[in-house]
């Protein structure tokens, strides 16, 4: 059996930061440190943070007060963040600088006077982080349908937003809906979709055309991984999402000399190794590293997590304690 890994896979760079955020948090303050909603989505690497001491909770009524308290990498809206300051919890953002990206472009749009459509899915927490960021409404659309249900005259200024997990083959057919529905239309460039998203995408499209099945490492709840399980189906290849090996099943890849294998961006590598073994076990396996995009994006960490310098800020005591 050829094995062909997927180019780029795996953790992005905004994961990677908000997972490091919370080790060197464990590590400096020690436990407990209390995040709030899971850090990523994928149980492996929550189960692996709590057993370091990591608690998880999704209400900052949870934390106990004074506790290192670390916001997740979906974000958070303004009302958490007032929230935690009023308990005076001191707090670690580990939002992923792409996704605080796209709240300040939320922030500029209606600052210009337009109208705010987020294009996004319904209860995800970087969206309700995002529509809790902006002080204006803001307008979920989902599909073409949502476009056309806006309640706004044709001569309305719009302007758009995304939710960084869909790429912009996700969102062309929205923007496309929303231009044809208003006369004034704004949003980010597409240099500003999440490259990660795109990426990743991209090479699934790429193995699509390679593999005669594909094997997407990640969690049921992590939107870019459903995605890309999505995207290889689109493609006419059987495509299957699973959280690690032990949800293989041998059926999908008997009799298949080449079979495609990629990660969602919460997914650690261990979780791909932990399958290719898996499937060197079932059938004696070639591995091939598809060529692709070489990521070498680094995000940096909060400046009290960067160096062993005394922090000097308001929470200094309680960080120190």
């Amino acid at each position: 059996m050829q094995v062909i890994l997927a180019q780029p896979r795996g953790f992005c760079a905004g994961v990677v930061r908000a997972v490091e955020i919370v080790e060197r948090a464990l590590a400096r303050y020690g436990p407990p440190v209390y995040v709030r909603h899971e850090i990523v989505h994928n149980r492996h690497v929550v189960d692996a943070l709590k057993a370091k001491g990591a608690r998880f909770v999704e209400d900052i009524s949870e934390i106990p007060e004074g506790a290192i308290t670390v916001f997740s990498a979906h974000g958070v809206s303004s009302e958490v963040e007032q929230s935690a300051q009023a308990r005076g919890l001191p707090v670690l953002d580990a939002t992923c600088p792409l996704v605080a990206k796209v709240h300040g472009q939320g922030k500029a749009y209606v600052a210009k006077g337009r109208t705010l459509i987020l294009i996004g899915h319904r209860g995800h927490p970087e969206v309700e982080g995002t529509m809790g960021r902006v002080d204006a409404p803001v307008a979920l659309v989902e599909d073409e349908d949502d476009v056309e249900a806006l309640p706004f005259p044709i001569e309305t200024p719009i302007a758009y937003i995304t939710q960084t997990t869909l790429s912009v083959d996700d969102t062309r057919a929205i923007i496309a809906a929303l231009h044809r529905r208003f006369a004034d239309v704004t949003g980010p460039d597409v240099k500003d979709i999440c490259y990660a998203t795109q990426n990743r995408q991209a090479a699934v499209r790429e193995l699509a055309q390679r593999a005669g099945v594909i094997l997407v490492v990640g969690a049921r709840n992590s939107s870019n991984s459903n995605r890309l399980c999505e995207i290889g189906v689109e493609s006419g290849v059987p495509t299957y999402l699973i959280a690690d090996a032990s949800e293989l099943d041998p059926a999908w890849v008997r009799g298949q000399s080449v079979v495609g294998v990629t990660a969602g961006a919460s997914a650690p590598e261990f979780l791909v190794e932990g399958l290719i073994d898996r499937l060197d076990a079932l059938d004696k396996v070639t591995l091939t590293v598809m060529p692709g995009v070489d990521e070498r994006i680094h995000f940096r960490l909060p400046p009290e997590l960067e160096d062993r310098a005394t922090l000097t800020s308001a929470s200094e005591q309680k960080l120190s304690t």
